[in-house]
């Protein structure tokens, strides 16, 4: 497969475009993941049964909206939200969005290949000193479906996703018959340790940046009802599952994550398996992510050694402890990661009147002002409000952006005093 097969700096053209089943089952593969059941855990815990049920129903719904707007303006465009970001911040504005976006995403491979190396050495009671070979090699052995390109990313998700799904129902069916005390789980009540905007913000969190991203599949949908359904289905579906899983083991098991469940329940082997694909699945998504990231911060098509770079950066993170920092990024990421789509939305519905121009013919400014000035503004809106960041960010980013390019369009009066 050559380096240009995956369009790393260019618009998918329809002669590449995906069908439902493959774009769905990617982007399933991408949203099951195991830290977000850990989140899902830390809400299970904070909140009564009927609380947590809205905060995850509402949660998924912000965030499927979310990646499903910006899944739509990928399959017009053909384009991802990182070459998207060329035309509302610049050519070299656009570095902003490429570096900020491909830190979380490297960023969440760190802690992927650090969970697997801690789970097996829990699970199999190996030597603690293995953690560092296995996170090295699993630093690197998850990132050669990502360097096949999207091609290996479906054919492994195919097979992944539908088994996740079964694994995932058969567990939480032997769970609720292991549970004698069914009814204290569902009238447990709220221990107040977390409020529930921080709840929402949380759920957000675990995939704003890859519903952001998500755009590096969406924009290879057939049609824009295979972009809408394919990221919704993903990220209110596929993510709520997660969060919902992760919120009912803790309940149940004190455990949230999934692998942990099983054991639990005594399918250990099971377990590993659910591992492997849960967060293989994952893993090649996100340093796929970073590599588009990377292309473009680079301005080079050499994907390949992109992915292989941000693998061997996603491993060094992992050995300096980035899994212990998991709620601290969600709420980082819940906060400045929105405003990006939020830009993005508005400058391709105004500015653009819902219709880029060819990329290689596009003539672009080195630095965007209005979609720079419109994103720091709305990062310091989420940043500072009480209520929802997410949304705030989305929201701010969006009007500010609109406001500053009528702005912009208004005539000068010197201009009009010379005519």
């Amino acid at each position: 497969m050559s380096e240009a097969t995956d369009y790393p700096l260019e618009e998918v053209p329809q002669s590449a475009r995906k069908g439902m089943f493959s774009t769905c089952m990617v982007l399933m593969g991408f949203t099951f993941f195991t830290a977000t059941m850990f989140a899902g855990g830390k809400i299970g815990a904070a909140f009564s049964m009927t609380e947590m049920l809205l905060a995850i129903l509402i949660g998924n719904l912000l965030l499927g909206g979310y990646a499903a707007a910006l899944g739509y303006i990928a399959y017009k465009s053909g384009l991802n939200a990182i070459l998207m970001g060329r035309f509302c911040f610049g050519e070299k504005g656009s570095k902003l969005s490429d570096l900020l976006l491909g830190f979380t995403q490297v960023g969440w491979y760190a802690w992927g290949a650090a969970t697997i190396a801690v789970v097996l050495v829990k699970t199999l009671s190996l030597a603690p000193s293995l953690e560092v070979p296995l996170t090295i090699f699993f630093g690197f052995a998850f990132c050669i479906t990502a360097m096949i390109g999207y091609k290996g990313m479906d054919y492994l998700s195919r097979i992944a996703v539908p088994a996740m799904l079964v694994f995932i129902l058969i567990s939480l069916y032997k769970g609720f018959l292991d549970t004698t005390e069914i009814q204290g789980v569902f009238s447990s009540e709220s221990n107040d340790s977390l409020s529930f905007t921080t709840a929402i913000t949380i759920i957000i969190g675990t995939f704003v940046s890859g519903g952001t991203q998500a755009t590096n599949w969406s924009r290879f949908a057939k049609s824009g009802k295979v972009a809408i359904y394919a990221t919704l289905a993903a990220f209110v579906l596929g993510n709520g599952l997660m969060i919902l899983t992760g919120a009912l083991g803790s309940l149940m098991y004190q455990q949230a994550d999934i692998v942990d469940v099983m054991i639990a329940q005594g399918s250990i082997s099971l377990a590993i398996l659910m591992l492997f694909m849960n967060l293989w699945t994952t893993q090649d998504n996100t340093i796929y992510n970073f590599a588009v990231a990377g292309c473009n911060l680079l301005r080079t098509d050499k994907r390949k050694l992109v992915t292989l770079a941000g693998a061997a950066i996603g491993t060094a993170l992992a050995l300096g402890g980035m899994y212990n920092y998991l709620i601290p990024y969600l709420i980082l990421l819940g906060t400045f990661i929105p405003p990006l789509g939020g830009v993005i939305m508005a400058d391709f519905w105004i500015k653009h009147n819902g219709h880029y121009p060819k990329l290689a013919e596009a003539r672009l400014p080195s630095f965007n002002g209005v979609g720079l000035t419109a994103y720091f503004l709305a990062c310091a809106c989420a940043f500072f409000t009480p209520i929802l960041p997410p949304v705030v960010g989305v929201l701010s980013a969006a009007i500010f952006y609109t406001l500053l390019i009528k702005l912009e369009k208004q005539p000068q009066p010197e201009a009009e005093t010379q005519a």
